[in-house]
């Protein structure tokens, strides 16, 4: 019997359309997805829009529209752009979804009956660039490190509390006792550190007349549950027959709620915990982070619409910041595009289809229905780029296999077989590329099903 997988990404904040800093993880995540479609796994993959709180409500007011009408718009635009992307969600969930406030409130209902959650008052510095709370040390000249142009909002405010650090000692264990629970090892160090540091109780909610934009607390419609308490159950209301989650996807600044606090609320509510939280680095566009007030965002379909999809997921998936931040720049995209993919495979597949049209044979080509073990092991491991690696691997492999037995020198019989090989192996490369370049891989598959082939307009024409 075929194995059960959950993969989700982080929800993302619809105070503007998403860039392609946020579409790293939705590729991976993607690629996680099909693969274990591709072997069997009874898969679902989530992903969606974080609708609620501060950070909407402002920027629907700003652009003179209600908040639903603008978090409906931003929606709208994010779906869109994950379409172009051929990202193969089997759910785009939204915070304002009904069945995802129902689940809300029966959680945070489950937190209360456990008696984590309290009244206070809390004093401090709150950001809505990160809809979070912020202690000393993420403040810098008076700024929040991530969001360092925008004002911190100086709060006293009456709240309800989340008993996080009741779980303190519980989540270091956890941790330590599953070094696969945090990925990757940086990550891993860093939420260990922060603990060392002791955790404090948190805030999750924030009075109405602060933020009124959300789901209001369970018998106090006075208080608006906090957005991260609020988004986060997004994992369960998305697919409560799947929970828990195999893993979570998303960048390192969401590490720490995903990692330490959402954890907590999982004990406390008594869920079981996701069994990996994966945190990759950034991405900077020509040395800059991405950010609209520096006026350098990118959108996908900018991108796809410059080297279209599969070249775009392609770079992502290779160079993309899987463990580091990473620089890009349309000029290294355009570099890679020639060398690995016009050069690469697209020139390979245009020489075995001409060789094969030229020749005139009819091929019988072998059913390929099992994906390479070093490249399920990469896979296993969110070694992404890894598994890249060994397909290119296979290409430069078929390419020299070419060069050496010359078949255009060759006929008869001695030609047949050096092209069915041929043929077979850029099948075989086809089937690996299923998760990651779908719309070649099909091309491909399509191109040599046989009997005849023929040679066809290029995957992926030189760019100048």
């Amino acid at each position: 019997m075929n194995k059960k997988f959950y993969v989700t990404t982080a929800i993302d904040y619809t105070n503007d359309v998403i860039h392609i800093g946020h579409s790293y993880q939705k590729i991976i995540a993607d690629v996680l997805a099909r693969y274990h479609r591709l072997i069997g796994d009874k898969t679902f993959f989530l992903t969606g829009t974080d609708e609620h709180g501060g950070t909407s409500e402002q920027a629907a007011k700003k652009a003179g529209k209600t908040p639903k009408e603008y978090v409906d718009e931003i929606s709208k635009k994010d779906k869109e752009q994950l379409d172009l992307l051929n990202i193969s969600y089997d759910r785009f969930i939204r915070t304002t979804d009904s069945d995802h406030k129902k689940v809300v409130e029966e959680f945070y209902k489950k937190v209360e009956a456990a008696r984590d959650i309290y009244k206070g008052e809390y004093k401090g510095f709150y950001c809505t660039g990160c809809e979070s709370y912020k202690n000393p040390s993420e403040i810098i000249d008076g700024k929040c490190s991530l969001h360092p142009t925008r004002e911190l909002e100086e709060i006293n405010e009456e709240n309800y509390f989340f008993r996080w650090s009741k779980y303190a000692d519980f989540l270091k264990k956890h941790i330590k006792d599953n070094p696969d629970f945090i990925k990757p090892e940086s990550q891993r160090k860093n939420m260990l550190g922060f603990l060392e540091q002791g955790l404090e109780d948190i805030a999750i909610s924030r009075p109405i007349e602060k933020v009124s934009w959300g789901i209001p607390v369970p018998n106090d419609p006075k208080q608006t549950i906090y957005v991260w308490f609020d988004a986060i159950i997004n994992y369960i209301s998305g697919a409560p027959d799947f929970w828990p989650a195999d893993v979570h996807i998303l960048g390192k600044d969401n590490v720490r709620w995903h990692a330490l606090l959402w954890p907590a609320m999982l004990k406390s509510a008594g869920y079981k915990l996701p069994k990996t939280i994966y945190g990759h680095g950034f991405i900077n566009l020509n040395g800059e982070k991405i950010s609209k007030s520096r006026g350098n965002v990118i959108r996908p379909s900018e991108l796809v619409e410059k080297f279209g999809i599969d070249a775009v997921r392609y770079y992502f998936i290779k160079y993309g910041p899987l463990t580091e931040d990473v620089d890009i720049s349309l000029d290294k995209i355009k570099e890679v595009y020639n060398s690995d993919l016009a050069n690469g495979l697209g020139n390979l597949v245009s020489r075995i289809a001409k060789l094969c049209e030229n020749s005139g044979f009819e091929f019988e080509r072998k059913e390929i229905n099992k994906l390479d073990e070093d490249i399920s092991k990469s896979l296993d491991e969110f070694r992404f780029d890894e598994a890249l690696k060994i397909i290119w691997g296979k290409i430069t492999e078929i390419d020299q296999y070419i060069n050496i037995n010359e078949p255009w020198r060759l006929e008869g019989e001695e030609l047949k077989k050096i092209l069915t090989y041929s043929v077979n192996s850029l099948v075989t490369i086809a089937y690996c590329l299923l998760p990651f370049l779908p719309e070649t891989a099909e091309k491909i598959e399509k191109q040599f099903k046989g009997p005849k082939i023929k040679a066809e307009a290029p995957l992926f024409p030189r760019l100048k």
